[in-house]
């Protein structure tokens, strides 16, 4: 990487080129990125700001070291605006989550930067795309253009009250924790005091609690599966707790029979390919195989397919029950989307067992709530789950399994208590 340094009275500030892999539809391309680089002369922290071309952060770069020898640079901060906080913020967040994971948050944003229409959801979709011209006066203008410095808790309240009433309160929830997580990067880059967040903003009061099994319930549905060839499809979630994709993205590799651990790292997207990523870095993470999964497990590598492959996927498509005989000593089987998964092998082995029916991702809520009402610490379970923060070192990951073994025992007892 080039460093070009720039200075003035002892400051330091360069540039460097950073280039990222990535997989898409079309393959890998190689993402570059050119990143400023200096610690700031008020706080002596290390800040970064990003660019998508060389020339724009050389000029960046001179423009910040003359604002500090002039000056200027101490009123810079104040004149932050939330819609610069909120680029901010999503270019932090570009390389550390997949690139669809990405395009949800740039797409939740918009309900902080604004401005939104006022009207339903068909002129809103209409207008987003540029199929739509409406007057001034429809636009509501959100917090995009107001200064960080100037914008205050009553502010937000009244943002997210007219985003309940504009597109109702799921999305404006989801737009108030985007906008937590801004305004704490903005607090820490940029040395700059936020307000806080409001408390007890009116929730949904109608929305309904969402449906889980009891572990009486998995118990029958665990007994079912030992009994059927394709049980480890419908096991699988509630022994491990994993997100649908990450289920679905299991490939052989991943799987350590001997060792007796899954390592979650890639997950399947909606039309069937895999990305070399989880929805975060978080979730990258190794999940103990419980002495049921695994007898599941070794009975499904003995009857199906692409036995040794390391690369097969686990969980493939075979046509249901009737039909899986049919694919053994193939070579391979076509990637199971979650569309067929849900039809094909989890509504009718939830019907076969006669027990209400509850999504996929359910059973990960299932697996979290077994374990915490067991007793297991709940930062185990974060981990578990993959909803911890912090990178996972290799003395992290021995602790975490040698834990989570435990723990998952803790999981599998309660279902199996009763049998």
């Amino acid at each position: 990487m080039a460093w070009l340094p720039g200075s003035s009275s002892g400051f330091q500030a360069s540039v460097t080129r950073r280039a990222r892999k990535r997989q898409n539809k079309q393959g890998m391309e190689v993402h570059v990125r050119f990143v400023l680089n200096f610690r700031d002369p008020a706080t002596g922290a290390r800040r970064q700001l990003f660019f998508a071309r060389r020339a724009d952060a050389l000029e960046a770069r001179d423009a910040l070291v003359a604002s500090v020898r002039t000056g200027a640079y101490a009123t810079e901060s104040s004149a932050l605006t939330v819609e610069a906080a909120v680029r901010h913020w999503l270019e932090a967040q570009r390389g550390r989550v997949k690139a669809s994971t990405w395009a949800s948050y740039s797409r939740g944003v918009r309900y902080i930067t604004g401005p939104l229409i006022n009207g339903n959801v068909v002129e809103r979709r209409a207008w987003a795309r540029g199929r739509l011209h409406c007057e001034a006066t429809r636009l509501m203008p959100m917090l995009g253009k107001l200064r960080v410095a100037e914008l205050t808790t009553g502010r937000i309240r009244t943002w997210h009250a007219e985003l309940v009433a504009q597109v109702g309160a799921h999305t404006a929830h989801a737009a108030r924790k985007f906008l937590r997580a801004v305004l704490a990067l903005a607090a820490e880059d940029f040395a700059i005091r936020v307000p806080p967040m409001p408390l007890q903003l009116d929730r949904a009061r109608h929305r309904e609690k969402k449906r889980i099994l009891t572990p009486e319930q998995v118990r029958i549905l665990l007994k079912q599966a030992q009994l059927e060839e394709e049980g480890l499809f419908y096991a699988f979630p509630f022994l491990t707790g994993v997100r649908p994709s990450e289920q679905l993205g299991l490939i052989w590799e991943d799987v350590d029979l001997d060792g007796r651990v899954l390592s979650i790292r890639r997950m399947q997207e909606q039309d069937g390919t895999l990305s070399p990523m989880t929805k975060t870095l978080a979730g990258e993470r190794f999940v103990p195989i419980t002495p049921l999964l695994h007898r599941l497990l070794l009975r499904w590598r003995e009857a199906y397919p692409a036995r040794l492959s390391p690369d097969a996927r686990v969980f493939v498509a075979t046509g249901g029950a009737r039909h899986a005989s049919r694919l053994r000593g193939a070579k391979g089987g076509r990637p199971l989307t979650y569309a067929n998964f849900r039809v094909t092998y989890w509504k009718p082995a939830l019907a076969r067992a006669g027990l209400p029916y509850v999504t996929p991702h359910s059973a990960r809520h299932t697996v979290i709530s077994v374990l915490q009402a067991a007793g297991v610490e709940v930062g185990l379970v974060s981990k578990l789950a993959g909803h911890a923060n912090a990178a996972v070192t290799l003395q992290h990951y021995t602790q975490a399994v040698r834990g989570g073994e435990a723990a998952m025992q803790k999981l599998e007892a309660a279902y199996l208590s009763g049998v």
